[in-house]
């Protein structure tokens, strides 16, 4: 492949190529009007079962587990693929056009929240501090492993998850540059859990809830069909912390919710109650 020379100044002329390459573009804004749907719950959530989405639902199902029933939401099923983040009522939300994005309708005016990191965060503040230490050392710890996780991710996504599975073509000094660099995170995260149990010591936060639909997902070989690749089996810490959080009823019903792939008996693609899990998933929709 010959070498390329960037032009003095960037231009968009040409499609980039790859999975996305039709909702990819640069400038922001709406592309057409849509209105968001509305439920009856006092909190709104526009997502899809991305790793990132799946942060969110995961939290709400814990915080109901709680017995926090003000956590009641409705999800709605936001397809990016098909660019539904750049309809109206989804920008009013997001500016930034990126899933989840939640709105909180239950005080007198309407609170819109994006960013999977700041909706953890206003959950958790909202429902009294839940799955977060109060102050101190402990505080700060989980702080710093939840943004961790938030500066990390983008190197998994949409560095080696790019490269590796949805790029146009497979380019070797791209795959082996992220590869490296997500091989360290996971080194990174095996080497702490050889020492705890979860990511801030003993108890169970915010940041495990952010961190295990990205690295435990990759842990258990579920991420880009790259497990073989990245050697996931060395990472025995992280596949053993994983495994228990995914024995967690709350992840279990969280992880269903929005999701559009895999086995239709996982697929929630709408949640509106607490029985839509037993009754409204895929295999019992689909013919």
């Amino acid at each position: 492949m010959p070498d390329y020379t960037p032009p003095q100044v960037w231009t968009w002329n040409t499609a980039s190529g790859g999975q996305f390459a039709n909702i990819n573009r640069p400038i922001a804004g709406a592309t057409h009007e849509r209105e968001l749907p509305v439920g009856r719950h006092p909190l709104q959530l526009y997502s899809l079962g991305t790793p990132n989405g799946v942060k969110v639902t995961i939290l709400l199902e814990e915080l109901l587990a709680l017995g926090h029933t003000g956590a009641e939401y409705d999800a709605w099923l936001i397809r990016i693929n098909e660019g539904q983040q750049f309809g109206s009522g989804f920008v009013e939300v997001n500016p930034n056009s990126k899933i989840p994005a939640l709105m909180d309708r239950s005080g007198s005016e309407p609170v819109r929240v994006f960013e999977s990191g700041a909706i953890l965060m206003y959950l958790s503040e909202k429902f009294g501090g839940a799955f977060m230490p109060a102050s101190g050392a402990a505080r700060a710890e989980a702080l710093s492993w939840l943004f961790w996780q938030m500066g990390s991710a983008p190197f998994l996504g949409g560095g080696f998850g790019h490269f590796y599975a949805y790029a146009p073509e497979k380019l070797e000094y791209p795959i082996n540059r992220y590869a490296m660099e997500v091989k360290r995170q996971m080194d990174v995260l095996n080497r702490l859990l050889a020492e705890r149990r979860y990511l801030a010591g003993d108890e169970y936060t915010l940041a495990d809830i952010a961190t295990w639909p990205w690295y435990g997902a990759l842990a258990k070989g579920q991420l880009y069909g790259a497990g073989e690749f990245l050697s996931v089996h060395e990472y025995s810490n992280v596949i053993r912390w994983a495994d228990e959080i995914a024995q967690r009823p709350a992840v279990q019903r969280g992880r269903k919710v929005n999701r559009v792939y895999g086995d239709p008996a996982t697929q929630l693609h709408e949640r509106h109650d607490a029985s839509d899990f037993d009754t409204r998933t895929q295999d019992k929709l689909a013919p």
